[in-house]
């Protein structure tokens, strides 16, 4: 019992706060949510859900592998992950929400598999989260001990995935109740405010990378 106690609360802190800090994902999710509805926006949202459940199981199980591995790439896996954002900013500028206002709809070809899988590719694309999942784990001492169980590691790391589940059902409720304010050209200003500013920050981070790597 005090092992399941020293878990949970832990886990879902861990959980909300890596899924709280409002970047790409975060973006998508909002711009989703008042474009296709509340539940294709929690489905992208249960796929980044998924990247940072995975990236934690990384966490715990190979800390110094991974951190060396991100270290010798670092350069390398911003620029890839600059490459996604663009994309993804490039879509949304240039996306025409004319089924906007109509929450349950699912256009042909989009369906909540795929809202899973572009929540998990667009989170999944920056490994550097996984600095800040290190932070966490170390703050809230989150390391298990050698003597828990399996179902003691189970439990915690479903309980990390189930406080990042929690924030994104949140969001998408608060905004979706907001959503009756917005009209198709609002959408439209969202749209390509949202996919300029993550091609700012694709840019910019890889600007960055560059700086820090290059020679002195």
């Amino acid at each position: 019992m005090n092992e399941i106690l020293h878990i949970l609360p832990r886990g879902l802190a861990i959980g909300i706060l890596i899924s709280a800090p409002m970047g790409p994902i975060g973006m998508l999710i909002i711009q989703r949510t008042l474009s296709k509805g509340r539940w294709p926006a929690f489905f992208t949202g249960i796929g980044a859900a998924l990247s940072d459940l995975a990236y934690c199981l990384l966490t715990g199980f190979g800390i110094s592998f991974i951190t060396d591995f991100i270290e010798r790439n670092q350069q390398l896996l911003q620029i890839i992950s600059g490459i996604v954002l663009v994309a993804f900013g490039l879509f949304l500028f240039r996306k025409n929400p004319t089924r906007a206002l109509q929450p349950n709809s699912q256009t042909p070809g989009n369906n909540y598999f795929t809202d899973i899988v572009s929540g998990f590719f667009l989170t999944v694309s920056n490994p550097l989260i996984l600095f800040f999942i290190i932070g966490l784990f170390a703050r809230f001492n989150f390391i298990l001990p050698d003597n828990f169980s399996t179902m003691h590691y189970v439990l915690a790391y479903m309980t990390i995935f189930a406080g990042a589940l929690l924030w994104w059902y949140i969001v998408t409720m608060l905004v979706n109740r907001l959503r009756s304010r917005f009209n198709v050209r609002s959408l439209w200003l969202i749209n390509r405010i949202i996919g300029s500013l993550l091609i700012i920050m694709a840019i910019v981070g890889t600007t960055m990378a560059f700086i820090n790597n290059s020679p002195q």
